[in-house]
């Protein structure tokens, strides 16, 4: 019996062992999480003369338990790499099959498609048509080569101050090439539906009247009307009086490139005649031209953005994390993964920052929650443990022979 007793101590030892060995060999593992080896007595129920009693038959492995808690975050410069600060596993898609992760150090592959060294893609909410999410739904996060789609200019913002000491000028008639035909200007960069820059100008000249102005407004080379004419008045304070609602609104204009007719609001609303200098306050418009995608960005909430040339920006996404209620009982499937299981329960999904769920941080890894000091102790204890039980063994058999011996 002895004998079998210590050989179990000496299995016991060599399990602890392994374990240790693990540990420290993904000590700079990314998103690695250690185990502990657990054990357990065993006893037996042995008859006697005396009765029955409990006998000691030695140790078994019980289990080797996963130890998530959270690993210390390192900062990169890969906007890819993510890591989590508490709770929560990605979701990574292996050939259709989820599995689930804390290591965060993803790329893209040719087909833009954002995954591990072992080919496992991140899986996001996809946008809705409400500027949020669909939360229901999971698919892979995919970078896209494709451009940004221009937007055309639908209004022009156009805040000047007007000198109220100017006088007309000297020019009878206006004409936009002679200077003396006009007091000021103002030329601000639209675009048509093709994502064609336009010049839109107005040109302010001063009217005999006390307080007005006549405005010119050109497209290019070309003149355009407003719908209820193209005066501005002001009271008597120098506010804005006429037009009435602050604007000027231009309807059908042809931009003579083949793009679609523009219809302009220029707001009017800050346009003063204050003493002093003409000056532009501000200059602003709506529209913009294509772009072509300039990096990546994705912020404390997971959501990740495409980042274009001319200014904008889309979502793609936002990264699912997902929870389970025994996160020991996940299966381990190597490169840093698990797999659902019954003892592990089911799933549940959510996004950064809210509930119980972790904050997701960009440019950042999580690095192995094991601490090596702590490991090399392990080790020592363990290997004492190993010689003492083979010695245990050794003892056994002398006394063995010892019986053996007798005549």
């Amino acid at each position: 019996m002895s004998f079998n007793v210590a050989l179990s101590g000496v299995n016991a030892a060599r399990s602890d062992l392994d374990a240790t060995a693990n540990n420290i060999a993904n000590v700079n593992t990314t998103g690695f999480k250690g185990a502990r080896a657990e054990f357990a007595d065993v006893y037996s129920s042995a008859s006697s003369s005396l009765g029955s009693s409990l006998t000691g038959s030695g140790v078994r492995l019980s289990s080797i338990r996963q130890q998530f808690a959270q690993g210390n975050i390192e900062f990169t410069s890969n906007g890819l790499d993510l890591a989590i600060n508490g709770d929560g596993f990605f979701s990574l898609s292996d050939n259709g099959s989820p599995v689930y992760s804390r290591a965060g150090a993803f790329g893209v592959n040719q087909d833009g498609f954002v995954e591990n060294a072992a080919g496992q893609r991140l899986q996001v909410f996809p946008p809705d048509n409400n500027d949020g999410f669909n939360t229901g739904q999971l698919q892979n996060l995919q970078l896209s080569s494709a451009d940004n789609p221009p937007l055309a200019t639908r209004s022009v913002g156009m805040a000047v101050n007007l000198p109220a000491n100017a006088a007309p000028p000297s020019a009878a008639s206006f004409d936009p090439l002679d200077p003396d035909s006009y007091n000021h200007s103002a030329a601000i960069t639209i675009y048509d539906s093709l994502g064609t820059a336009q010049v839109a100008t107005q040109y302010y000249v001063k009217d005999a009247a006390d307080n007005d102005w006549t405005v010119h407004t050109y497209l290019g080379d070309s003149a355009i009307s407003a719908a209820a004419g193209d005066d501005l008045q002001f009271d008597s304070s120098g506010v804005l009086a006429v037009p009435a609602g602050g604007s000027f609104n231009f309807t059908n204009i042809d931009p003579g490139n083949g793009a679609a007719p523009l219809a302009l609001e220029f707001d009017v609303t800050e346009t003063t005649q204050f003493s002093g200098s003409y000056v532009i306050g501000a200059l602003s418009q709506d529209g913009y031209s294509t772009g072509r995608i300039t990096g990546i960005d994705i912020d404390g909430a997971g959501v990740v953005f495409a980042r274009y040339s001319n200014g904008q920006s889309s979502a793609l996404g936002q990264v699912a994390l997902t929870k389970f209620s025994n996160p020991q009982g996940l299966r381990q499937l190597g490169d840093s993964s698990f797999g659902q299981t019954f003892a592990s329960g089911d799933p549940l999904r959510g996004v950064s920052n809210t509930g119980s769920f972790g904050e997701i941080q960009s440019g950042a890894l999580e690095s192995s929650n094991v601490n090596l000091t702590e490991e090399l102790v392990n080790m020592i204890t363990a290997q004492r443990n190993f010689q003492a039980n083979a010695q245990m063994i050794q003892t056994e058999d002398q006394i063995t022979q010892t019986v053996i011996n007798i005549r």
